[in-house]
């Protein structure tokens, strides 16, 4: 065990819901977690770890439980911060850039400073795809969204278009045709990718309508009205039209942001980091991971959480098997 003055027995790294809960049970069992939530700054890599998480682009939460009437994504995070900070978790508002998980204690460095820990706890989350349209970016939230689970519920009785092909795509679709009066799949190709049962199930979908060949260049639309209507180009002929929508869902999958961790811990095809079933135990001894960094199915806010909590317990006990070898 180090003693240097960068050196914790636990460092989180991310934020979010896991993280945050990550840290208030750390902290509550006198680990002196230091965090690094994310700078906001968006990499190379396409990742971006932004300080709170995805939650900080969301308007409202109405599926968190214990509050009645819902509370705004950013909001909720600031409450679980300073919550984390009143059992006080130190929190740094920079990226860790490297780490190197081979050496005990493990190593990391933010900027220009290393850190070493003891045990670690990765709550990096995911990024998800979406189509780099600035009107993409400022109406998202107001309209545009990339979770029907999280959002679907505000679109009852509308008539909403869901971007994509694949299965994300085609059950993003069917889950917000129980809310929804007509769901648009548009897809750049002449047919979808998803599974051929995924493809059946949509097609015999009365609310599920199908726009092929075409990819969005515009949302129309402003944060008082919300969305409008979306400006569509063929791909074949170049034509462009516009289309009358209330809301835009951006089904193209999701990214895990772990390139840092690329070749020193086991990740499944898609780059999410694999953890010991029922645990939150990484292939490294002593790193732990958390969120939708290693939760490809749920991806919910209150799932995360969860892991959070499971993390810190899983280091805490670990931490103390190690004190008494």
């Amino acid at each position: 065990m180090s003693t240097t003055p960068n050196h914790r027995q636990l460092i989180i790294i991310g934020a979010g819901p896991a993280g945050f809960t990550a840290a208030i049970y750390a902290a509550r069992a006198n680990l002196s977690p230091l965090m690094f939530e994310g700078s906001g700054a968006k990499r190379e890599t396409g990742e971006q770890n932004i300080p709170g998480g995805q939650l900080m682009i969301t308007t409202d939460v109405d599926n968190y439980p214990g509050f009645e009437h819902g509370i705004m994504g950013p909001e909720l995070m600031m409450n679980m911060r300073a919550q984390a900070v009143r059992f006080e978790t130190q929190i740094l508002t920079q990226d860790v850039t490297k780490v190197d998980l081979s050496v005990r204690p493990f190593r990391l460095w933010s900027e220009n400073d290393e850190y070493t820990a003891d045990s670690v706890i990765i709550t990096t989350g995911a990024s998800a795809k979406l189509l780099g349209l600035p009107t993409e970016a400022h109406l998202m939230g107001y309209g545009v969204s990339a979770c029907a689970t999280c959002d679907g519920f505000f679109f009852k009785d509308r008539e909403i278009v869901v971007v994509g092909g694949g299965d994300t795509a085609v059950e993003e679709a069917a889950f917000l045709t129980k809310y929804c009066s007509k769901v648009t799949l548009i897809h750049r190709r002449k047919g979808l990718r998803a599974s051929k049962i995924m493809q059946a199930r949509a097609f015999a979908n009365p609310k599920i309508e199908y726009i092929w060949d075409s990819v969005v260049t515009e949302v129309l639309g402003d944060r008082d009205s919300g969305v409008t209507g979306i400006k569509l180009r063929n791909v074949q002929t170049d034509e462009v039209t516009d289309f009358t929508c209330d809301g835009l869902f951006i089904a193209i999958g999701h990214n895990p942001n772990t390139s840092l961790f690329t070749g020193q811990l086991d990740m499944n095809e898609a780059g999410y980091l694999i953890t010991t079933p029922g645990t939150t135990n990484t292939s490294v001894e002593g790193v732990f991971a958390a969120g939708d960094v290693q939760d490809f199915t749920y991806r919910q806010a209150v799932t995360a959480a969860g892991s959070g909590c499971m993390a810190a317990i899983d280091a805490e006990r670990w931490l103390e098997e190690q004190a008494h070898k």
